[in-house]
């Protein structure tokens, strides 16, 4: 079942223009790289790696007190509504289990596959709606810089957990452990196929943030940032996500909903395809919108509603 939609879910809080006096007096460093447009509006320069860094750690500070968040160089600087978008209709889906209520709270516990050196989908779901998180890398800088984030942040620590994951060429194994239960289970997956790939869509959007003019010699970094284990994986996203499908039927019990974020609309078929052979009961497809950017999560559980809801009351 697909719905339609134009905007940010309704209870994303970063709708329309940043507000960047309220961000810049809550965290003063964001306004070094406030610029002006054209039009004489300030804003701030989206093909400066750092700024957006700054960005991202003044939504933190301001939307969902996290004053401490840094990154490394290099790594996934995720544009912020967006995530929170993902959070925003996942609560959505596990509100059906609930009689039309988003379920709050530690009960609700959120697996975050390839959490990132961001941390920003446990930041965003615990600060939006209280739910418990394990995140995990494979990356041990990642891992190792979302867990310093966990830690120096205030209740963070209390219900974020972040695990390096040991086991080579799995999601799910090593992580879920045998009594383990999860509300939801979520993830950016690797879009690329190839370094080349990726190296060719950093490009597209470097030549995009300078109005179709090719970029000086000395921007050529993505502006988002992003490692090998976060950009590309053998077979793209398509590959990744349905590894993850096939693992996800061995937690069938476990899990009451899997869902990853979706970029290429021509995956969905095939993914679908797979998911109805593995016996998803549910497979649903939600599609998302950030300006021009389009977006879906898909989601599947090997449990009927009745099921889901009986799992809820026992969970919850």
């Amino acid at each position: 079942m697909t719905k339609k939609i134009a905007t940010l879910h309704p209870r994303n809080p970063h709708q329309g223009r940043y507000d960047l006096t309220a961000l810049v007096k809550t965290y003063p460093a964001l306004q070094a790289h406030i610029t002006q447009n054209p039009r004489g509006e300030e804003t701030v320069d989206f093909s400066d790696d750092k700024a957006v860094v700054c960005l991202n750690a003044a939504l933190l500070a301001h939307f969902y007190q996290v004053p401490n968040w840094q990154i490394p160089a290099g790594y996934l600087c995720p544009p912020i509504p967006g995530r929170a978008d993902y959070i925003h209709y996942i609560a959505d889906l596990l509100a059906e289990m609930n009689n039309g209520e988003v379920p709050t709270g530690k009960r609700v516990k959120a697996l975050d596959i390839g959490t990132g050196a961001n941390c920003i989908y446990p930041i965003l779901g615990h600060r939006s709606y209280g739910w418990g998180f394990v995140g995990t890398d494979v990356d041990k800088v990642a891992a190792k810089t979302a867990n310093v984030i966990v830690q120096a942040n205030p209740g963070l620590n209390k219900a974020i957990k972040i695990v390096l994951k040991k086991t080579p060429g799995s999601m799910f194994k090593g992580v879920i452990k045998h009594n383990d239960k999860y509300s939801v289970t979520v993830c950016n997956p690797p879009f690329h196929a190839s370094m080349e790939e990726a190296a060719a869509g950093t490009e597209r959007k470097i030549i995009n943030l300078h109005k179709g003019k090719a970029a000086p010699t000395n921007t050529t970094k993505l502006n988002f940032g992003g490692q090998h284990t976060e950009l590309w994986c053998e077979g793209g996203e398509l590959r990744f996500v349905k590894d993850m499908a096939s693992e996800s039927k061995d937690f069938s019990e476990q899990v009451s909903w899997f869902t990853s974020l979706i970029s290429k609309s021509e995956n969905l078929e095939p993914l679908e395809q797979h998911l109805t052979a593995l016996g998803a009961k549910q497979i649903r497809v939600i599609p998302m919108s950030q300006g021009q950017k389009v977006s879906r999560i898909l989601a599947w559980s090997f449990m009927d509603a009745d099921e889901q809801q009986q799992w809820a009351v026992e969970q919850w």
